[in-house]
């Protein structure tokens, strides 16, 4: 028995590619950058208000990685569907990666979730975005393309009643010659502002730079900018100025880049 197709034809591919095949050596990825909801799960039974929160996407994110592509001539892929469908930066194995209670908000929608519905989920939504990230790095080593990996996040300022004083974070795993020289570079620039795996930090809840670099030997980075940094166009363009400058420059230090 056949059950009804979460995505309707019409309605937008999970993954968003902006520049595809671009020399640059940055390959930009945005796996929390949308919003979107697929019809057939009636916005999940959240408020219009709770899906503009951090809880739905990471605010900035598809501006700025529009705005570093163009500056870097760089390709930017993106997800267009809300990390309340399934979080594109989890294992889709994982209790969390759909998400029932997401920063104190029930997601009516998730709660008592079935594995078959679970399962359509990723097929639809999260399994061709990874699908469109393997592609353009398989593309890249066709070429002979050097690539590093940028994973595009962004931060609440306050989060469990903590304010976070930073404004960018490096999250790595020790093991990211070009994640050091980043941070290393932002220290300079702005000091204790910059979070050292901070105010996360990358373990095994994520999922995109493992699953793509790991495998492929590549050298990555996952940058997180707070959100009232990309507020407004000023801002945006402020903080894609200071990336785009600083992403040649840590390269230059390290040499990461290599053949894919």
């Amino acid at each position: 028995m056949s059950s009804k197709p979460l995505l309707t034809p019409d309605e937008p591919a999970p993954a968003l590619v902006l520049n595809p095949g671009a020399a640059s050596p940055f390959l930009l990825v945005g796996d929390h950058a949308g919003r979107a909801v697929p019809r057939s799960l009636n916005g999940l039974g959240v408020s219009a208000a709770d899906m503009e929160r951090h809880i739905a996407w990471d605010l900035g994110v598809a501006e700025l990685g529009v705005r570093l592509s163009a500056a870097l001539d760089a390709c930017f892929l993106s997800q267009r569907y809300s990390r309340l469908v399934i979080d594109s930066n989890r294992d889709p194995a994982r209790a969390d990666a759909i998400p029932p209670v997401s920063d104190e908000t029930v997601i009516p929608g998730n709660v008592d979730l079935t594995p078959e519905a679970a399962r359509a989920r990723e097929r639809a939504i999260h399994a061709p975005y990874q699908a469109a990230i393997a592609y353009e790095l398989d593309d890249r080593a066709r070429k002979g393309l050097p690539t590093v990996l940028v994973a595009l996040h962004s931060f609440t300022p306050r989060m469990a009643g903590f304010d976070r004083p930073w404004r960018y974070g490096v999250l790595h795993r020790g093991d990211s010659a070009f994640s050091a020289a980043v941070l290393a570079l932002l220290v300079e620039a702005h000091g204790d502002a910059v979070g050292d795996n901070l105010p996360y930090r990358m373990d095994e809840v994520d999922y995109t730079i493992p699953f793509h670099a790991d495998a492929r030997g590549l050298d990555y980075l996952e940058l997180e900018v707070r959100h009232d940094l990309l507020a407004d166009a000023a801002g945006l363009q402020s903080v894609t100025d200071m990336v785009a400058a600083l992403l040649p420059r840590a390269l230059q230090r390290t040499g990461a880049a290599s053949p894919t």
